[in-house]
């Protein structure tokens, strides 16, 4: 039976319900030199976090993905204390984000060595937390469009023999979708597959590439909803024609909101996690989405993806 690991333990199908599959709890995206989530507490972020949270809870959401890797601040034990606080499970991630945020102990570890810290912390825990990391995040370079540097292609590497050890999946956050190919040809040299491959912020680019992707395979995920386009009709259209040809079981729907970020004043901007639920899914509704579709999209999808 197929196990979500969170910050508050194991949890089975049965026991929750919609899941959003790409949201942050901390993430820092002040400048990488200042470091300014080293000396974060948890107990501010748990005050501005927590009631987002609860929001969360009553508009029927029961579970998130935080999405932030290392390179980006990742604070897994304050995720937790937030978790706690507020008895909500988190799904958190290993892995690494994007050139020029690689942190210099990844640059200078060895493909093997990034291999078997990505397994301790799927298999074991992350740090001293005891957390099990249910997943792999990985990033490209979002100005450039050739590749993969050498950095990213040695952490995909790494990703892809870890995922094959444990079965877990890779989300990549990568806005070209040549660059998703190439990432795809890699993790399937490295003896993975496509199938346990999300491709995040997929909405950047056009429906056709969504299909080309999908066909190998991978997860497609459009996670702005909500965001400052705030064009849902455009989604509404990307789901229904990714329905029509048969990906429904290849496709998750997230809003990459949050987030407290300490290398802003009281965290920043604070973005609730409810817009999917209270705004989007209705409009889904709207346009002839039955239920069976919709619980599919909400909850099934983002459990089968992150469980192993």
């Amino acid at each position: 039976m197929a196990t979500l690991y969170t910050t508050l333990g194991a949890y089975s199908r049965d026991e929750l319900g919609v899941v959003l599959p790409h949201e942050h709890i901390f993430t820092d995206l002040g400048p990488m030199e200042e470091e300014n989530w080293k000396d974060a507490e948890a107990a501010p972020v748990t005050e501005q976090v927590a009631p987002m949270i609860e929001r969360a809870k009553d508009a029927g959401i029961t579970a998130l993905v935080e999405c932030t890797p290392e390179g980006v601040g990742r604070r897994v034990d304050i995720v937790q204390a937030v978790s706690e606080a507020t008895e909500f499970p988190v799904v958190v991630a290993t892995g690494v984000y994007q050139e020029p945020s690689i942190p210099d102990w990844v640059r200078e570890a060895s493909e093997d060595e990034l291999y078997e810290w990505m397994v301790e912390e799927l298999t074991e825990g992350v740090d001293e937390t005891g957390v099990k990391a249910a997943w792999i995040k990985v990033s490209t370079d979002d100005d450039d469009l050739t590749g993969l540097s050498e950095d990213e292609a040695k952490i995909l590497r790494a990703a892809a023999r870890a995922g094959a050890e444990t079965g877990a999946v890779i989300g990549s956050h990568t806005l070209h979708a040549d660059v998703v190919h190439q990432q795809l040809d890699l993790i399937e040299d490295a003896g993975y597959t496509a199938e346990q491959f999300i491709w995040i912020h997929s909405q950047a680019e056009a429906v056709e590439d969504h299909e080309a992707v999908a066909e190998r395979g991978a997860w497609i995920e459009y996670d702005w909803i909500g965001g400052d386009d705030q064009d849902d009709d455009r989604y509404v259209d990307l789901l229904q024609h990714m329905l029509e040809l048969g990906y429904e079981d290849q496709l998750l729907l997230s809003q990459d909101r949050g987030w407290y970020d300490p290398s802003q004043p009281e965290g920043g901007d604070f973005k609730e996690y409810t817009y999917l639920v209270e705004e989007f899914l209705p409009k889904l509704r709207e346009a002839g989405l039955d239920e069976a579709t919709i619980e599919q999209l909400t909850r099934d999808n983002p459990f089968d993806v992150y469980a192993r």
